[in-house]
């Protein structure tokens, strides 16, 4: 084939809400009769066995997480993540796809003006030419017919695709902000309440990119703030105080990488989110939520590779707790940090975790875990 090989990680979703490692192989973007239609087929590095063969549809919402990562769900039952080696090649990947969606002639193969047309039937005509969603003026008298509007565009998924784009290209999420905070300074319950449905609609829309907005530093705490709000309970559950007094990263070690500190703080601050606060499965499918999943699990693989590849920072951190000098709970926040570091790992496959834990217990992990258990009394 023609295509440009890129060497990628097949990933998919089990029944458990896991991402699980399907293999490394190379990728392909070509044209496959057998799918009438430009697919992407990964073929095993090892034995060149098909670990993924599948035409790209013009109805599904294609997500890119990062810049290595293409997430998606495949006929509303399977999620699928690719994650590239190399940033080009999500590049190149993530361009063919955007080529496919957009329909531009000038991309199209004569192996595609022979093939039938009956690959784009799936997707209506409608659906390929409806009108962008309009959105309401983000006003306080406005958000009734607000959450109506993004309610109802919840039906589909080029509606909900079409919503997103539409959020995002509005800069609609730091409006509704703003409308949080004049209601709560006016304690209109009644506006907090449509806000909470509204953000509720948002979470559903299951696109990494508003994830990223509505996690970032600057909005978190509104977010939470919000959620807080839910018209189902009697008053309002005061997370932002927990949230920011005790599920917080607590930075044993100073990390120097910012932005590997960044990406430690919102994966903390998801999983609180996602855990505690919001609703349950019932309300929130859960299989509307697998990029939410899936930004944590990533986010957990790269903090994992990048922490094992930092010499300086793992002898500080096992120098801290060989210390006789330093406090029994400076050292039992190391010990907790080792410990979430080893339950991250367990989103690596078989082969990287064992080289992670190798890399802690070469520097003497287990001796130095039995005197501080002596340390606190709990050994004799």
């Amino acid at each position: 084939m023609a295509s440009t090989r890129r060497r990628v990680k097949v990933y998919t979703l089990n029944d458990d809400r896991q991402w699980e490692d399907r293999g490394t192989g190379h990728i392909v973007y070509a044209f496959v009769e057998s799918l009438g239609g430009l697919a992407l087929e990964v073929r095993n590095e090892e034995d060149g066995s098909v670990l993924l063969q599948l035409k790209i549809q013009l109805d599904v919402a294609y997500q890119r997480q990062q810049e290595t990562l293409i997430v998606w769900t495949e006929n509303e039952s399977c999620d699928l993540a690719l994650s590239f080696q190399e940033k080009s090649g999500c590049d190149d990947i993530w361009e063919k796809i955007r080529q496919v969606q957009s329909r531009d002639p000038q991309y199209e193969t004569a192996q595609e003006d022979d093939a039938t047309d009956d690959r784009f039937e799936e997707v209506s005509d409608t659906d390929v030419v409806a009108a962008p969603i309009e959105l309401p003026p983000c006003e306080l008298s406005k958000l009734e017919e607000i959450g109506e509007v993004l309610s109802g565009c919840l039906s589909s998924v080029v509606t909900r695709d079409k919503l997103a784009l539409a959020l995002e290209q509005e800069d609609y999420i730091p409006k509704l902000i703003e409308l949080f905070h004049v209601c709560e300074d006016l304690e209109n319950d009644h506006g907090l309440h449509h806000l909470f449905e509204i953000f509720k609609v948002v979470f559903l829309l299951n696109r990494t990119s508003l994830f990223e907005v509505m996690f970032h530093d600057d909005v978190i705490f509104d977010v939470v703030g919000v959620l807080e709000y839910d018209p189902s309970k009697g008053e309002p559950t005061r997370h932002r105080d927990y949230l920011a007094s005790q599920a917080c990263f607590k930075e044993v070690i100073p990390i120097k990488n910012s932005e590997l500190l960044a990406k430690i703080h919102q994966t903390y601050r998801i999983q609180y989110v996602q855990d505690v606060i919001l609703p349950t499965p019932s309300v929130f499918e859960e299989n509307m939520l697998s990029s939410l999943s899936s930004l944590v699990f990533f986010n957990k693989v790269a903090i994992v590779a990048q922490l094992q590849e930092d010499d300086e920072f793992l002898n500080e951190l096992f120098a801290q707790l060989k210390s006789e000098s330093v406090t029994l709970e400076k050292q039992r926040d190391t010990v907790l940090f080792i410990k979430e570091m080893c339950s991250y790992s367990q989103t690596l496959k078989t082969p990287n975790r064992a080289a992670f834990i190798k890399k802690l217990t070469t520097r003497g992990l287990l001796p130095l875990l039995g005197d501080y258990l002596v340390r606190k009394g709990l050994l004799l």
